[in-house]
């Protein structure tokens, strides 16, 4: 393996030379930079990062923690960070935490070892990082918490407007007329959830809607919670004209069980979900959905992060970007013949 005293031999300079052009550390003239430049091409030479770490006390590396990959909403948000990460000299290292604190706290404690510059994390179901993310800001490694927030957690952090999304879209299906509505929400122990949830009860508040408990239903954010949860709303008496879904992998659910249940979307049941993933463009109906930029979210926290390697000690950051709502064909006017569960 090439090292540094084969580039001092070939630049015929010494080892202290060939450290100084590699880390940029001291004024080397022109020739001889230059002609160390040359032999590390020539050999083949890559710094060890790990190495070069220790001696600075951090690497140039950006540790990465999100709950699930399978989840088509966060590849964007990664990309959104990596890009922002490797066009300021860092390197993403991403770790997937199966939306389980064991396994997060597992990949905090192994990254200490690798000293990376900074951490973004997606927090897990029921994440309390304060202690852990403690000792990476003591060693001065920056800490950015995004789309949902552990307990307790007061640091830097970029989220969605969850609960102004979730009150376009409900107040949207309420314009359509639709007075039986029903909503399949999120862990309620995670905080962009409950904060979709509450947007929802306030457009229903704001219409003089009464709800009854059962036409909220938890499930977990993909398609099978979507899928069971559904099933049960269905049967209901009355049957909800229209759902809200906390985000599309679960209003994907929600579309195959209304098909099963031999019901039509938007004809019986509106819907609408909330990521605004591409993969609503495709779906049978197209999909209605609160649209929020994931890419956005990964770039923000990676900007945040940057500034905080770079010193700036100031007060933490709440960023909170904005949302939309993309119409397409899953929510449809109330039919005309609608019992109403509301008095």
């Amino acid at each position: 393996m090439p090292n540094m005293k084969q580039i001092a031999k070939m630049a015929r300079v010494s080892l202290g030379t060939v450290s100084h052009v590699l880390n940029n550390s001291a004024g080397v003239r022109e020739p001889v930079r230059m002609r160390v430049l040359e032999a590390v091409r020539a050999v083949g030479y890559r710094p060890n990062q790990l190495a070069r770490g220790l001696r600075r006390v951090r690497t140039s590396m950006i540790g990465m923690i999100i709950p699930d990959i399978t989840n088509p909403f966060f590849p964007a948000v990664v990309r959104g960070a990596e890009d922002i990460a490797f066009s300021n000299g860092y390197r993403l290292i991403l770790c997937n935490s199966d939306n389980h604190h064991s396994k997060e706290l597992a990949h905090l404690n192994e990254l200490r070892a690798y000293l990376p510059a900074g951490l973004i994390v997606i927090p897990s179901n029921f994440s309390d990082l304060t202690a852990q993310t403690d000792v990476y800001r003591r060693a001065g490694a920056g800490v950015v918490c995004i789309d949902r927030l552990p307990t307790n957690w007061s640091g830097d952090s970029v989220t969605a407007n969850n609960e102004q999304g979730a009150y376009k879209a409900t107040r949207y299906l309420i314009q359509l007329g639709h007075t039986t509505l029903a909503t399949i929400t999120g862990p309620l122990h995670l905080t962009n959830a409950t904060d979709r949830l509450c947007g929802f009860k306030r457009a229903l508040r704001g219409a003089k809607l009464k709800l009854g408990p059962e036409y909220v239903q938890e499930a977990t954010f993909d398609k099978n919670g979507g899928y069971s949860k559904t099933a049960i709303l269905l049967r209901l008496i009355p049957r909800p004209t229209a759902i809200f879904a906390a985000n599309d992998m679960i209003a994907l659910g929600a579309l195959l069980a209304i098909r099963e249940a031999g019901l039509r979307c938007p004809e019986d049941v509106s819907l609408i979900g909330f990521d605004d993933l591409d993969l609503g463009e495709t779906t049978n109906p197209s999909l209605s959905s609160v649209s929020q930029s994931g890419y956005q979210l990964g770039a923000t926290a990676a900007d945040i992060l940057l500034s905080r390697i770079k010193g700036d000690t100031g007060p933490a950051k709440h960023i909170v970007l904005g949302t939309s709502l993309t119409i397409r064909n899953s929510a449809a006017r109330a039919p005309e013949i609608e019992r109403s569960i509301f008095q």
